[in-house]
């Protein structure tokens, strides 16, 4: 599981998958989806969902995780970008290279598992900073591009197609441990996205959190902003639907710069988590 895990990470991170040129991501994931027989769900944009169990017996859960990363490079920047492995951290473009890899990972680990019908959301455009910074360096200098609007459009469809989870699971990297190891849960995201929960999601957010504290007593939850808002907005605006949207995530130090790092431990105990988390769900 986590040899598989750094070999994503590693292959990805150096894929200039810069903000709305995501696609330079795409053969990569896509190869991993057909490798496994997932069913591809066509979605606009520079998007990708996949999924895997069609079971009416059991939930459906979401995976997650941006396809776009910050251009620190400028129009010059090299066709393979740095990565390497030094004291047991991966150096690179880990955001969010670290949060791609574990979901590919866990994706192959699906038909081995007792897990719940599983989604797995790759979305675009997460990522704010290029957007805001140096938007000449987006298609079209950035003009119909926003943040967030790849999770809007993944929930905005499934919502549509009637393929709504039950709760989403986001993968990114967290910058609140400063260089130390660490592993956070976001949760409450109508605290930062403007949403009006109700009572039932309140006590199903509750609860997950629990779950996960259960399983990882050392887990840090906090909140900060990353796709798991827009998920968490789009999935619960309609009365009578309640989808949870939490996020996990690893340490991440330096953030939104050159040469970012994570712990290879800090992965290893995310996905320990997932898979005993999403083991409880599916038994």
């Amino acid at each position: 599981m986590l040899d598989q895990a750094i070999t994503h990470i590693t292959e990805i991170a150096q894929v200039p998958s810069f903000s709305s040129y995501e696609e330079r991501l795409h053969p990569y994931i896509s190869q991993v989806f057909k490798d496994i027989s997932a069913r591809e769900i066509p979605v606009k944009g520079n998007n990708l969902v996949y999924q895997i169990g069609d079971n009416s017996e059991l939930p459906t859960v979401a995976l997650t995780a941006h396809l776009d990363k910050i251009n620190h490079y400028g129009t010059d920047f090299p066709d393979v970008l740095p990565v390497d492995i030094l004291d047991g951290q991966i150096e690179g473009a880990m955001d969010d290279s670290a949060g791609l890899g574990m979901v590919v990972t866990l994706a192959e680990m699906v038909r081995s598992r007792t897990w719940p019908n599983m989604l797995f959301f790759f979305s675009e455009m997460e990522e704010k900073k290029g957007l805001k910074e140096h938007p000449d360096l987006l298609k079209n200098d950035g003009k119909g591009y926003s943040n967030g609007m790849g999770a809007r459009r993944i929930a905005q469809h499934c919502i549509a197609s009637d393929i709504v989870p039950e709760q989403v699971i986001t993968l990114d990297t967290t910058p609140l441990f400063k260089g130390e190891k660490g592993v956070a849960l976001y949760a409450n995201h109508w605290e930062l996205n403007n949403l009006e929960p109700t009572e039932e999601l309140i006590q199903k957010t509750e609860q997950t959190v629990n779950q996960f504290l259960d399983i990882d007593a050392d887990i840090k939850v906090d909140n900060n902003t990353n796709d798991y808002l827009h998920y968490g907005d789009e999935f619960n605006q309609k009365d009578g639907r309640t989808t949870v949207s939490v996020a996990l995530e690893p340490s991440i130090y330096p953030y939104h710069q050159k040469g970012e790092r994570v712990f290879i431990d800090d992965i290893e105990r995310c996905l320990t988590i997932l898979d005993s988390y999403l083991n409880q769900l599916g038994s």
